[in-house]
């Protein structure tokens, strides 16, 4: 799509431009995003899609995203709101927004402002963001991110924003944003073409183009009363972006996540024995999916296991099936320390059902039963297995029809 640049928004007055002005000559260190983390405020929102509360910043097209502030005003409320609870990264403050929306059945929402001074040709910026999945999501996705830009993004539709994304997350092309409970870090460099002075937050890429996993609402979430929405609803918060000094071995300070750390890469793949007395029943039941470390998205051959049993759900209508997610001991572990770890165990049940569904299994029939690491797969150990392969197939999904 194209956006309208003569019904851009101007954030600062022709008086208050030029007071910033001086600003442009001293990026060094300095964040460049102002009230990076929505403290300052124009007026207090009252309801939800009051972005403009928040002072410059706006949503550039025709959705508005929300701002969270300590109020008694429930649904717009920190830590607990209408979208579940978080409390802020910094401050008191965030703002929220629909990162996707499985069909676009909600519109996306973006947040952006004018940095206090253009960015430099050819220099190096460190961009942080924390980024929270919010409890009444009923998806996690990919892609939300950052993108620069020389002009102010302007639009009054309610539209997606189809763009080159300036940074997004470092395991972008592998996960999902699922993590609740806490902040994710989005962090990343950027070297500037020169002459950018917008900041935007969302996604920014098609739905084709976007991972999405569906969230189980009971993901450790039962005290928190909320009501799903069919999207992937973002909390934000915390926003940076600082000019680094390179000749002088300025580095971004993203946080480690797998850098330096190598995980085993190992997907096990059961070999199935059939034979002509196999009933369709014991077909199904002796499918098992399995995935690499960390990871839950499905293989081909978990492809061709998943045909089958939807296959089986459609012949047989009245048909349920339990799904029985499971993640390794290892993986627990590292989630103490880096949330992209958490719930591998939902995270794959949630893979499987979506691609299920997509073959058009209503989820009613989709039973959910989450396993962790507790129960080892014992029963494909062989004597010449290493820890590395035990921890291989413990990392699966397992069926049985009900």
């Amino acid at each position: 799509m194209k956006f309208s640049t003569k019904k851009a928004i101007t954030f600062f007055s022709a008086m208050s431009f030029m007071l910033c002005a001086p600003l442009s000559n001293a990026q060094d260190g300095e964040n460049l995003v102002p009230n990076g983390s929505f403290e300052s405020l124009d007026k207090k929102p009252k309801r939800l899609g009051k972005i403009e509360s928040a002072s410059g910043w706006v949503s550039p097209t025709g959705v508005r995203a929300d701002l969270f502030v300590d109020t008694k005003i429930e649904e717009i409320s920190v830590p607990d709101n209408i979208y579940g609870r978080e409390s802020a990264h910094e401050g008191e403050n965030y703002v929220g927004i629909v990162g996707f929306s499985y069909n676009d059945k909600e519109p996306r929402s973006y947040v952006m402002t004018r940095m206090d001074a253009p960015m430099k040709k050819g220099m190096t910026y460190c961009v942080k963001m924390y980024v929270s999945l919010s409890e009444a999501s009923k998806y996690a996705s990919n892609n939300v991110g950052v993108h620069f830009s020389k002009k102010a993004l302007s639009t009054d539709g309610k539209v997606s924003m189809i763009l080159e994304p300036s940074v997004v997350h470092r395991e972008n092309e592998y996960e999902t944003m699922s993590a609740r409970f806490n902040w994710t870090e989005v962090c990343g460099v950027y070297v500037a073409q020169g002459g950018e002075k917008y900041i935007t937050l969302g996604n920014f890429s098609s739905n084709e183009d976007t991972k999405y996993e569906r969230m189980k609402k009971d993901n450790g979430t039962k005290d928190i009363k909320v009501s799903q929405i069919v999207a992937a609803y973002y909390y934000i918060d915390d926003i940076s972006v600082r000019m680094l000094d390179q000749e002088r071995g300025q580095m971004c300070d993203c946080a480690a996540g797998d850098e330096g750390v190598s995980y085993s890469k190992l997907i096990y793949q059961k070999a199935f024995m059939e034979t002509d007395k196999t009933t369709p029943k014991e077909r199904v039941e002796m499918q098992q999916i399995y995935f690499a470390f960390g990871k839950q998205f499905i293989t081909p051959e978990g492809e061709q296991s998943l045909n089958i049993i939807a296959d089986y759900m459609k012949a047989n209508p009245s048909a349920k099936i339990q799904i029985k997610g499971y993640c390794n001991t290892l993986e627990n572990e590292v989630a103490a320390e880096n949330d992209i770890y958490a719930d591998m165990d939902n995270k794959r049940i949630g893979s499987v059902m979506t691609y299920l569904m997509d073959q058009g299994i209503e989820e009613a029939r989709l039973i959910p039963s989450r396993k962790g690491d507790t129960n080892p797969n014992t029963e494909e150990y062989v004597a010449e297995d290493d820890d590395e392969m035990k921890q291989a197939k413990n990392r699966r999904v397992t069926f049985k029809l009900l």
